[in-house]
């Protein structure tokens, strides 16, 4: 963490890592434009096109993409990045040699070969369940701000959101159906603080620091 090419806004936590391993382009971890996404792992398809109808403007106008490599809206926002012709980083809760979700083994390639692949971790550290509730302060961390869409209730998106609200940064909430389980965690930061955001331009009013 004392080294230059070491995030600066990672840095600003209260707890950030001691040491980074990466692998890709390290250039993306000291950008400007830096969102962080994160969402249920069950999305719906009004998550999904959510997803692409906030990001694809804000991947246009250069903003890197940060989450976990997870399933559903998370695996969506990588995808969506690398398809749009934009840049992404993935955060993982356990060494390069141990990708989890293995299903994803084959985009983690694709990321730490030209985009960028984050861990605190070392190379054959294996996963486990507290590593990832600690890998979402990084997800957070690293970016302006975070952007949820579709969160159950005590779920690891939530986490991440509550996480973003204490370390300062901006949180961004897609609301949905009152009656939608999938959506009862967005509602709740909204409650808490967060911008209910409906369009890429909810989010570049906000960012508009960062867009020279």
């Amino acid at each position: 963490m004392f080294d230059t090419e070491y995030s600066s806004l990672l840095r600003e936590i209260f707890d950030p890592p001691l040491v980074l391993y990466i692998k890709g382009d390290k250039a993306l971890l000291t950008g400007r434009r830096i969102l962080s996404v994160v969402g249920t792992r069950d999305a719906s398809l009004n998550g999904h096109r959510s997803l692409e109808k906030i990001l694809t403007p804000l991947i246009e106008k250069g903003w890197t993409i940060v989450s976990g490599l997870a399933f559903g809206i998370v695996i969506a926002a990588h995808r969506q990045a690398i398809a749009s012709g934009g840049s992404t980083i993935a955060v993982l809760g356990s060494g390069f040699h141990h990708v989890y979700r293995r299903e994803h083994t084959d985009i983690a390639r694709n990321i730490a070969s030209s985009h960028l692949l984050v861990s605190e971790y070392p190379p054959d550290r294996k996963p486990a369940k507290w590593q990832f509730p600690m890998r979402n302060r990084i997800i957070s961390g690293l970016s302006r701000g975070t952007l949820i869409i579709e969160a159950r209730e005590k779920s690891g998106s939530l986490i991440t959101g509550d996480q973003a609200l204490q370390q300062g940064r901006e949180v961004f909430a897609v609301p949905g159906s009152i009656l939608e389980p999938r959506t009862r965690g967005t509602h709740y930061l909204i409650q808490q603080g967060a911008k209910l955001t409906t369009s890429a331009e909810d989010i570049l009013e906000e960012m508009c620091d960062f867009e020279s």
